[in-house]
């Protein structure tokens, strides 16, 4: 089957100019990104390499040997990083483009992994552990009390990231925790190492280090008190509440005082309803609703937490704050000769946002959609998507794990076979957007792999990395 549509893929396709062209276009903006990518990777690595550098020079102390200078190295490397997980939160655009927010949540979450291993061993290797059973408090020196709490934050702050569902803490209440245990971390590490005072002793190491500590303070205002002030500008409304199969409600926002935003169709914002833009907690939504539509737009909320299950009881004239839009996850970011869309559950949201944007701009390339669900009455929007069909070039193919006895479409799970059966000759020229939860989206990508579908025209975006 592989091998039949690939031919048929050849074959197909037959050279034009207007395809020419795309392909540039496409070359291009794929050559800008990674240019892009390669320029922040290599920020990262300067941020992580400059305060190793300035430990481990002039490190002649005596007493002071390798195992110092090497647990002195670490400690500089993970305080860097950690540094560096405060502007991954910032919510920066132009960090966000080169790689996707799927990429930097996992990257996100990796370097925090790594940054608290170099803290450990850092530890390890410089703690007086032979003093430990005469340990007197009051005897304890304030850079160790110091390297002790921003040790310990970092710790709390990753095992319950890693164990919050286990621990049933509340999205809400781990977004608090986060932010402040990330705070009191850096700032007690920020401390501890001006308190130890050999590493910041010559003006250039405190320039040095001014500007690190410069730059954190700067994340935190920004993510604080900047951007809230500058959504506080730009309020929303509820205009209109809309219940929707399988738990979801569909919330219609409109600009109150404002001209609205411009989004991609598949983009995300956060959203906070009835409450300060100060607030700790916000939320990510898709936009479910067409891009180009003016004024309005729409986000789709399914039941799952202590928020999105209150969802339903909002009122119109509720005031909510918008910020966005954010993500790569658009049709608008890649050209194709057509578009596979796969969704899973509540995953049809940004697929929605495509396939209406798509209908209002007319446009008369071939769409396919997946919609995987457990069972046809918890399908959400398939009155919506329906209805687009007369509107576009669009096949619709639904599969059940709990099909209804009648049923005589797909069953089971989204595999290689059902992507094989329903996309059409050429598909290898379209550009593949999937979403939905986690464990379907790793079986996902495995069956567009083995279909023959290109690598660099597969994006996905999990709904479940909160």
């Amino acid at each position: 089957m592989h091998s039949r549509l690939c031919e048929a893929d050849e074959a197909s396709e037959p050279f034009t100019g207007v395809v020419a062209d795309d392909r540039i276009a496409g070359l291009d903006d794929t050559m800008r990104s990674v240019a892009r990518g390669i320029a922040w990777l290599g920020i990262l690595v300067g941020i992580c390499v400059a305060p190793l550098v300035f430990a481990l020079m002039s490190t002649d102390r005596p007493g002071q040997g390798l195992r110092t200078d090497f647990s002195v190295a670490l400690g500089f490397v993970g305080l860097a990083l950690m540094g560096v997980e405060f502007a991954l939160v910032a919510r920066v655009k132009a960090i966000a483009v080169p790689f996707g927010t799927d990429a930097l949540v996992d990257f996100h979450r990796q370097i925090g992994y790594a940054g608290l291993a170099f803290v450990l061993i850092h530890v390890a290797l410089s703690a007086d552990w032979g003093k430990l059973l005469s340990f007197a408090p009051a005897d304890t020196p304030a850079r160790v009390w110091f390297g002790t709490v921003a040790a310990a934050a970092l710790v709390v702050l990753v095992v319950t990231s890693v164990w919050r569902r286990r621990w049933r803490l509340s999205y809400e209440v781990w977004q608090i925790l986060h932010a402040v245990l990330a705070v009191v971390a850096v700032v007690a590490a920020l401390v501890h190492v001006l308190l130890v005072n050999y590493y910041v002793d010559t003006t250039w190491k405190r320039v040095l280090w001014s500007l690190m500590a410069a730059a954190f303070v700067w994340s935190l205002v920004w993510v604080r008190l900047l951007r809230p002030l500058r959504i506080r500008r730009r309020p929303w409304t509820v205009e209109r509440i809309t219940p929707e199969r399988d738990r979801t409600t569909v919330l219609t926002l409109h600009p109150a005082g404002h001209d609205g935003l411009r989004f991609e169709p598949g983009q995300f914002a956060w959203i906070t309803v009835g409450r300060s833009p100060f607030s700790i907690t916000a939320h990510p939504f898709s936009f479910c609703s067409s891009a180009e539509q003016e004024g309005s737009v729409e986000v789709a909320i399914k039941a799952a937490g202590d928020f999105s299950s209150g969802v339903m009881t909002v009122r119109p004239g509720t005031r909510v704050y918008v910020d966005g839009p954010h993500g790569v996850f658009s049709i608008d970011q890649y050209e194709g000769a057509g578009f596979c869309l796969i969704a899973g559950g509540v995953g049809i949201a940004p697929a929605l946002s495509m396939l209406e944007t798509l209908a209002d701009r007319g446009d008369v390339r071939p769409v396919v959609l997946f919609a995987g669900n457990r069972n046809w009455n918890g399908v959400i929007f398939r009155d919506r998507v329906g209805g687009l069909a007369a509107r576009l070039n669009l096949k619709v193919v639904h599969v059940l794990e709990q099909p209804p006895p009648d049923w005589t479409a797909e069953t089971g799970y989204l595999d290689a076979d059902i992507l094989a059966r329903h996309l059409p000759a050429g598909f290898r020229r379209f550009q593949f957007f999937a979403c939905g939860p986690t464990p379907m989206l790793d079986a996902v990508e495995a069956a567009l792999v083995r279909i023959g579908a290109p690598a660099d025209r597969v994006h996905t975006e999990h709904f479940d990395w909160v």
